[in-house]
């Protein structure tokens, strides 16, 4: 709705810059809403990096989430690397069996355009190698 609305206000505007001989209008960038999280942590044996948390991540970075500018950063970077940081880990995967701690932790929101309802824990080796590819959007914990 908003895209349409840009584009109708701005398509008279560029047809009288193209006739006024001011040369070619560049395209519009395609606007997209911004990456919105929130992150909830519980049992991380730190009791400041429990609780709910938002994230937005956008043209500008915001939300109460305590590292929103690195949290943001990991996930551009994980964005260009083509990897999804919220998908599950394969049930065919062996997994080492060790217990990283009680810490879990539960993502939804919207990423990329793509909605997120992630369950994180540190169960065993696959989920803590998860958790920690996250990391900072969940918070640094050890065992």
């Amino acid at each position: 709705m908003l895209r349409r609305l840009v584009l109708t206000t701005l398509a008279p505007l560029a047809a009288t810059a193209g006739a006024a001989g001011l040369g070619p209008i560049p395209p519009l960038p395609l606007l997209s809403a911004p990456d919105a999280l929130t992150v909830t942590i519980s049992k991380s044996g730190h009791p400041d990096a429990n609780g709910t948390f938002r994230l937005e991540c956008g043209s500008e970075v915001g939300g109460n989430h305590p590292a929103a500018d690195r949290a943001c950063d990991r996930l551009d970077r994980l964005a260009k690397e083509g990897k999804d940081p919220f998908a599950a880990v394969d049930k065919d995967r062996f997994c080492t069996q060790q217990y990283g701690g009680p810490a879990v932790a539960h993502v939804t929101g919207d990423w990329h355009g793509r909605p997120v309802d992630a369950r994180f824990s540190r169960a065993d080796g696959c989920e803590i190698d998860r958790w920690e590819n996250l990391e900072p959007v969940l918070p640094h914990v050890r065992g």
